[in-house]
């Protein structure tokens, strides 16, 4: 909730409709800030279980 009010503190619009354009917009600007941050992950080999005697 933090992040979402960096940006802005109140919703500008005026009308409900915008308002809520508004603040889809802002989760949409939030949610691509995530995904941006979030590491990919890629399985480089597949490990063998170790077995006793080889």
């Amino acid at each position: 909730m933090h992040c979402f009010k960096l940006l802005g503190e109140r919703v500008m619009a005026r009308e409900f409709d915008r308002q809520v354009a508004e603040l889809q917009i802002r989760a949409a600007i939030l949610n691509r800030f995530t995904a941006l941050g979030a590491p990919e992950t890629q399985r480089v080999a597949q490990c063998s279980p170790f077995k006793a005697g080889n």
